[in-house]
């Protein structure tokens, strides 16, 4: 019997590649439609990935840059304003199935249902833009496999604060010590393990791979296949060859074990 009871994710850059290739682009998108010389190339947007949020990272982008308004335009309207436009872009591009799911991700999903093992995603990003994702990923029906959707703005603070997975355990009625959570960024470690998911599995991206994930006790570059192992870089999967509900459960006691030595 498998020792944990659910599955949380984040979502960009952890279960599809959205941020090089999704989200910067629509925001690109989004300045030229506002009449703005603003570009974010991608060595650029790897540095405002620092902050969590669209709307955040618009104005600490301003902030950084010194851009200035007329004084009689309102600054969170401004910014609304092309997040509006940027989320039309991103979701154009999502209904098209033009950002597909990470290596092994729907193939866990599919063995945690199978399982009993309910899922849960929490995420900063918009609801409309996990929606939009989970609708063309090839899967029907896939939004509905999910117990919890924690996303968007219904916290007071985004990630690395922990409030928007301490709201979907909230929501799954479960303790921390009862999920494992799956991460790809700094900041989501930070917020998971701030939130008692110590059980946390780190699957790095292009950007994200230099970054310093704390005490998350496995990091990989993916979540591998089965024939297709993936990289690990901490930890181990044990007689496992990708992220497995095996693999899962041993790295779930070990965690367990070390936390009740304390």
């Amino acid at each position: 019997m498998l020792g944990f009871k659910a599955l949380i994710f984040d979502v960009d850059g952890t279960v599809a590649d959205t941020e090089r290739d999704g989200h910067r682009p629509a925001f690109n998108a989004a300045f030229a439609e506002a009449g703005l010389d603003w570009h974010w190339d991608p060595p650029l947007y790897g540095e405002l990935l620092a902050v969590t949020g669209g709307k955040e990272r618009i104005r600490f982008f301003m902030e950084r840059e010194g851009i200035q308004l007329d004084l009689e335009q309102d600054a969170d309207a401004f910014i609304a304003d092309l997040h509006r436009r940027k989320t039309r872009h991103y979701l154009a591009m999502l209904s098209e199935g033009a950002i597909p799911l990470r290596p092994g991700v729907l193939r866990l999903w599919r063995e945690a249902r199978e399982a009993g093992i309910r899922l849960a995603i929490a995420t900063t990003t918009t609801p409309e833009n996990v929606a939009e994702l989970l609708a063309h990923v090839g899967e029907r029906g896939l939004a509905g496999w999910f117990d919890v959707i924690a996303a968007g703005d219904v916290v007071p603070a985004k990630k690395p604060a922990p409030d928007i997975f301490q709201l979907a355990l909230d929501r799954l009625g479960l303790a921390p010590s009862d999920c494992i959570a799956f991460e790809d960024s700094d900041n989501g470690a930070r917020a998971a393990l701030d939130a008692g998911l110590r059980a946390l599995v780190i699957t790095t991206n292009a950007y994200t791979v230099g970054q310093d994930f704390g005490d998350a006790p496995l990091i990989l570059d993916q979540l591998g296949e089965p024939g297709a192992s993936p990289r690990v870089l901490v930890g181990d999967l044990g007689e496992s060859d990708c992220v497995d509900l095996n693999a899962l459960d041993r790295l779930h006691r070990q965690v367990n074990r070390g936390a009740e030595a304390l």
